[in-house]
């Protein structure tokens, strides 16, 4: 099973497709047990999300997320999340992802843990 444990880490996006929600000043709140691991964020154009996630044997992420953003709408999607060790400690995450309401369009983002 993978070392990484994601239990009280904080993440904040440096990168997002156009058609993403979560920009710089959304921020995430990882924790986990064992293989699974959830989240919530808030910032920025999202009010309130939460999101859960299995961890695979290399470490990432097989997540489903849901947000009710600045207009009130509820917005859902999924995303696998790749977990690079960057050389000052940080997690740094490569993630894909696809809007499973809306336009369901496909989207990229990086986020980096920060420290809280």
């Amino acid at each position: 099973m993978s070392t990484i444990n994601y239990h009280d880490r904080y993440f904040a996006p440096v990168s997002n497709s156009a058609n993403g929600e979560v920009s710089a000043v959304t921020v995430f709140h990882y924790r986990q047990r064992g293989r699974i691991v959830w989240a919530t964020y808030e910032g920025g154009e999202i009010l309130f999300g939460t999101l859960v996630a299995t961890v695979a044997y290399d470490g990432a992420l097989d997540m489903r997320y849901q947000h009710v953003n600045l207009q009130g709408e509820l917005m859902t999607g999924r995303c696998r999340s790749t977990p690079q060790l960057l050389m000052d400690g940080r997690l740094r995450l490569h993630e894909s992802w696809q809007w499973t309401s809306g336009d369901e369009s496909e989207g990229s983002s990086i986020v980096e843990e920060i420290k809280s």
